[in-house]
């Protein structure tokens, strides 16, 4: 006997022809390259923020057109809720909402990201008119937010794993706008500080998930692919922010 199942699967649940499965840990370690590799802290326009030499108006421009994302998150995360079977899963998913929704108005990370916009000199109205929004920041948002509505969930939850970079991207920035943009009341650096926790908390959780659903090459290279997909979105919007000015307000 060779070990093979009458399935014609061998023990460790590959078959004739199929390529062996990553161990998690190698698994992990490919998903981490990705972020090490595509996360958009790389991007001249994140550099260029942290680095203190955006203008106001550009400056300006990022808060309001990254918001077009920022409310967009509850959504995809509805749609990612809405794949789950597990009761367990869709109740530590559901947190996931009410941190960007909040528990009650005047709550949440979407108000603290309209706070952050005041801070800097927006008002809440410049900030809720998607009509100004850049169509490369609309592209981005919606081709992300279709992913999560088409794809399986374990696609959907993998390209959240952008949260496992978030972190320390959140430190950098709540350094750099103390030292180069302090005329931005510290108090709109809220949602910067909220997110060093919950993105380090939210990252750990989906890469929980993705270790174990992804039990397959197939499925592992998807979960790869779809951490791929989701830096390419943040990359794809900062282009958009960088090249404005047209579509969100950029005053002086």
């Amino acid at each position: 006997m060779d070990g093979t199942r009458p399935d014609g699967a061998v023990p460790d649940g590959t078959r004739p022809g199929e390529r062996e499965p990553w161990t998690p840990d190698e698994l992990t370690e490919r998903l981490r390259s990705v972020s090490a590799e595509r996360y958009h802290d790389h991007h001249p326009f994140n550099v260029r923020m942290h680095d203190g030499d955006l203008s106001p108006g550009e400056l300006r421009r990022w808060i309001a057109n990254r918001f077009h994302y920022q409310r967009h998150i509850p959504v995809k995360d509805a749609l990612i809720l809405a794949k789950f079977d597990d009761p367990a899963v869709r109740r530590g998913w559901l947190r996931r909402i009410r941190d960007h929704d909040g528990e009650r108005p005047g709550d949440g990370g979407i108000e603290r990201w309209l706070r952050l916009g005041e801070a800097a000199g927006l008002g809440r109205d410049e900030l809720q008119d998607a009509s100004r929004v850049l169509p490369g920041v609309r592209l981005a948002v919606e081709g992300y937010v279709n992913f999560c509505r088409l794809r399986p969930a374990l696609d959907a939850v993998a390209a959240s794993l952008t949260e496992l970079s978030a972190p320390d991207l959140m430190r950098t920035r709540i350094a750099a706008f103390e030292k180069h943009y302090p005329w931005i009341d510290a108090d709109g650096l809220a949602y910067f500080r909220g997110r060093v926790e919950q993105g380090g908390r939210d990252g750990q959780e989906a890469l929980g998930l993705v270790r174990a659903w992804a039990r397959t090459r197939e499925q592992q290279e998807r979960a790869v692919a779809a951490l791929a997909f989701k830096c390419d979105v943040l990359w794809s919007l900062l282009d958009a922010v960088d090249r404005g000015p047209a579509g969100a307000p950029a005053k002086e």
